[in-house]
């Protein structure tokens, strides 16, 4: 196998997060269904901004969001997304590139503007998504390089990629330009709702090995198997995937394997102030344990410590080196 270039490169909808506190009457009067993603159009994104408070506006994306943290861990992190060459498409590959990430998608020169989500972030810190994907469905099989998915150790892919036809596509050929590589795929199942509209394919992308490894929490395990039973739930996820990691919020995660399961707990938070990110930065702790070689049982205290850095902030990317943080906590860096 040749060297790698990079040890993660992420696929994903390239995103501009608009970030909010309000209230549950905000989302009961725009009908938003709390803690999940809904798909809108240009209009309702509208009607929506029209109606927030003052936001914070910042770059995001789920996948984007992992691989900015596998770059603040030191790694070597590359990233495929799609946005329009507008002002906020400028800013987000700005954003990218400045945070250490390796980012040649070719803007789009004309179409949609560039994906916006609108996040509403409630007292309790649960956030609700609102996400026009505009631009980011406009990724296609053709943005895949085929010599920069053959030269990275893990390929992470977004479920969320799985709602464009084009994107699936995409999804599709960089797994299998991986494989052909001999390296690993990783498939986060990104939200409960999306595994509602996609559970048979995820769960052939597991069965027939399109994806290696998949990052999930609780209420997306239990969407996947529709079952509230989690036990008879990993049980099932242990038959069908590689290797299945579960986050469980203040009960860590579990490391699931045909070997067994490894319970790895979470770090201590002082305050939870917005949950928006905790998964994708938990998969990048993981990830970076992973190439690092670190054994699950370290890459679940990285991502467990990643995870508990971006949810006592507003936004989902880190504010701080995460590779300070991990060595201050004495994790492999």
């Amino acid at each position: 196998m040749a060297d790698a270039k990079y040890d993660v490169l992420g696929i994903g909808n390239a995103i501009f997060d608009v970030l909010v506190k309000t209230d549950e009457s905000f989302l009961a009067r725009h009908g938003m269904a709390k803690g999940g993603m809904a798909l809108i159009d240009e209009a309702r994104a509208a009607a929506i901004y029209r109606d927030m408070g003052p936001a914070t506006e910042m770059s995001g994306g789920s996948a984007a969001n992992t691989i900015v943290g596998i770059a603040s861990l030191g790694a070597r992190a590359a990233y495929v997304g799609k946005v329009k060459d507008d002002q906020i498409g400028r800013m987000y590959a700005h954003d990218i590139r400045a945070a250490g990430v390796a980012f040649e998608t070719r803007p789009a020169a004309e179409g949609p503007a560039t994906g916006c989500s609108y996040i509403l972030v409630t007292e309790d810190g649960e956030r609700t998504m609102n996400t026009y994907l505009g631009a980011a469905q406009d990724l296609m099989p053709g943005d895949i390089d085929a010599t920069d998915i053959a030269s990275a150790k893990i390929i992470y892919l977004e479920g969320y990629l799985w709602d464009p036809k084009n994107a699936k596509e995409a999804f599709v050929k960089a797994s299998k330009i991986a494989h052909d590589a001999g390296r690993e795929v990783a498939l986060t199942l990104s939200d409960s709702f999306c595994v509602d509209r996609y559970r048979d394919e995820f769960i052939d992308l597991m069965k027939k090995r399109t994806v290696d490894l998949v990052f999930a929490n609780e209420a997306e395990l239990h969407s996947l198997y529709q079952t509230s039973d989690f036990d008879a739930a990993l049980k099932q996820l242990r038959e069908d995937a590689k290797l299945g990691i579960v986050t469980r919020s203040e009960k860590g995660c579990v490391v699931a394997s045909h070997e067994g399961v490894i319970a790895v707990p979470a770090f201590p938070v002082a305050q939870i102030v917005d949950t928006t990110g905790a998964g994708d930065l938990f998969a990048a702790g993981f990830l970076f344990g992973l190439v690092r070689g670190a054994g699950y049982d370290n890459a679940g205290r990285l991502g467990a410590l990643a995870a508990a850095e971006v949810i006592q902030h507003i936004g989902a990317r880190p504010q701080v080196s995460l590779k300070d943080l991990a060595k201050q906590a004495e994790l492999p860096v």
